[in-house]
């Protein structure tokens, strides 16, 4: 049995081509694999970034894990998943030694309703793809284009008969927020990101996973995604996204 070898399921089907993998669960899966990388007592998560190589195929995929950076109390690891032998997705992750810092706490960003207060708001109606039938979605009634407040969870594991960590769990989602507010039609304008940058301030706990988020996008084909992270305990985070921004043409 090749343990770094994994089989993608409908359940990962990407919105832009039905051939490919949604970023969002291969996020998560670059995640577990950095969580399993040489594990200690008392170290997390404070920061990955993804670099999107190009499509990532709807094939079997291979992890490979390295720390790049050793350290007693601070590491990076670097995690890559391959199709066919090319690398298409790239992550580097920072993990830091855990202290008491709670003299000194305090949390900035503004809190959002948890999800009971907001409405279902069904995501496949506005886009295709395995990923997004399989993730539940309550979205603020005041959203518009560019700006919502959404909370998203998933019934489906992450990888068959493993457990994974909250935080895995929550960045499993993460690139969901770049289809949550969109500014325009996805089926007039394609707004892939090529990025995705999630830094934590506490270790999540397991459950939906809220997306304060607001896109912004500029004259020249570029764009941004921004998001303050939540869970059922309030803010964990924040994430950041860069868009490619074309218009599609028309037939």
């Amino acid at each position: 049995m090749d343990e770094d070898l994994y089989a993608p399921t409908i359940h990962v089907q990407g919105a832009w081509r039905d051939d490919e993998q949604h970023m969002a669960p291969v996020g998560g899966l670059l995640t577990h694999a950095i969580d399993r990388h040489e594990p200690r007592e008392g170290m997390q998560l404070a920061r990955v970034s993804f670099d999107i190589l190009g499509m990532i195929p709807a094939r079997p995929s291979r992890v490979s894990v390295r720390t790049t950076r050793p350290g007693r109390s601070i590491e990076l690891v670097e995690a890559v998943l391959s199709v066919d032998g090319r690398d298409v997705v790239r992550a580097n992750a920072w993990r830091l030694a855990a202290h008491d810092s709670s003299p000194v706490a305090g949390v900035e960003f503004e809190p959002m309703p948890g999800p009971d207060a907001f409405p279902e708001w069904r995501g496949a109606e506005l886009w295709p793809g395995g990923y997004i039938r399989g993730v539940e979605f309550r979205a603020d009634p005041a959203r518009r284009p560019g700006r919502t407040r959404t909370w998203i969870r998933t019934e489906h594991g992450l990888v068959h008969e493993e457990a994974c960590s909250p935080t895995a769990d929550l960045i499993r989602l993460v690139d969901t927020a770049n289809g949550i507010a969109v500014r325009v039609s996805p089926r007039e304008w394609m707004f892939p990101n090529v990025d995705l940058t999630i830094h934590l301030f506490r270790e999540p706990v397991r459950g939906w996973v809220g997306f304060d988020t607001k896109v912004t996008m500029g004259t020249t084909g570029m764009g941004l995604t921004s998001t303050t992270l939540h869970d059922e305990r309030g803010p964990v985070g924040r994430a950041e996204q860069i868009l490619t921004v074309r218009q599609l043409q028309q037939d």
